[in-house]
């Protein structure tokens, strides 16, 4: 089954590149300036909600990017304090 083009999938469903591409093509439209008021107040619109869009997507991304981090830091903190372990009582 074909995949729908980017411009038929609804802005909420698109990915990360498909949303700032479309914002590309949008922005490229507009500073065209051959557009009725209308067109353009419709693309503005448009752009406006794929802007969202990626916002949307960048800060969930921020998200789990932040959260492995942490994890990975958390990790490296019970390894450090095992290791410690170790070596103390070896010594003692």
């Amino acid at each position: 089954m074909p995949r729908n083009s980017s411009k038929e999938t609804p802005i909420e469903k698109l990915s990360f590149e498909e949303a700032r591409g479309r914002l590309e093509e949008t922005a490229r439209s507009l500073e065209a300036g051959s557009l009725t008021l209308q067109d353009a107040t419709r693309l503005y619109e448009e752009g406006v909600r794929l802007a969202r869009r990626c916002n949307e997507l960048l800060s969930q991304a921020e998200l789990r990017i932040s959260y492995l981090q942490t994890s990975y830091g958390e990790q490296m903190g019970l390894l450090k304090e095992e290791r410690e372990e170790v070596e103390e009582d070896s010594e003692g």
